[in-house]
């Protein structure tokens, strides 16, 4: 005979019938500009590589201020700050993040080469491995490479690249969205770098 329990008394022990409501920002404990240029960086420099959209350029500098990336480079036809484009999903986040803009993708390769960043590049290749599988040096630096939205990384940027990442897919595009990329791999490299503590209950 099987027996049937309430569904409630499965949760009891998650406080899942505890009212949930979501944080005003002062909750939050948010930094303010100066604290957050002021703090330690992940060790690592986003370059976006002749990025077309300025959508997808404010939407990487957002992701960048959220995991605290040390700066984002910009290459090639990259739109670039001061933007009206760029500001409606950056929201500010041009202010917090370092950035600088390089003519060359290769130029700004193999300056960061020279200053100890290994180039990773996040594209199908023949060599690519899957994010998953990809175990970044817990100290080393990193340079991360994204590419245009059509084209993905270009050639002279594939060159210069020490390991290619692939996001594994299960669908029929087998691409995604420039912006849900650098989500994906920063979030991806933080939890791999960064021991998380568990978000404290906090009341709104």
């Amino acid at each position: 005979m099987v027996s049937h329990v309430p569904v409630h008394a499965c949760f009891r022990d998650f406080n899942y019938l505890r009212p949930m409501k979501k944080l005003s920002l002062e909750a939050l404990q948010r930094m303010s500009l100066e604290e957050f240029r002021q703090s330690p960086k992940l060790p690592v420099v986003l370059v976006l590589d002749n990025v077309r959209s300025l959508h997808n350029v404010g939407s990487a500098f957002r992701t960048a201020d959220a995991f605290r990336i040390e700066k984002i480079i910009l290459t090639g036809i990259t739109g670039t700050p001061p933007h009206r484009e760029i500001h409606k999903t950056a929201l500010g986040a041009t202010e917090s993040v370092a950035w600088a803009y390089v003519e060359k993708t290769a130029t700004a390769l193999e300056r960061l080469r020279s200053q100890g960043y290994t180039i990773v590049v996040i594209e199908q290749t023949n060599e690519s491995i899957g994010l998953h599988e990809f175990q970044p040096d817990r100290y080393g630096k990193l340079c991360l490479v994204f590419g245009n939205e059509i084209h993905g990384v270009s050639d002279e940027a594939l060159p210069l690249a020490d390991v290619a990442l692939e996001i594994p897919q299960e669908g029929t595009k087998h691409s995604l969205n420039v912006s849900v990329c650098v989500g994906i791999v920063c979030w991806e490299v933080l939890k791999n770098r960064v021991k998380l503590p568990p978000l404290q209950h906090r009341s709104g």
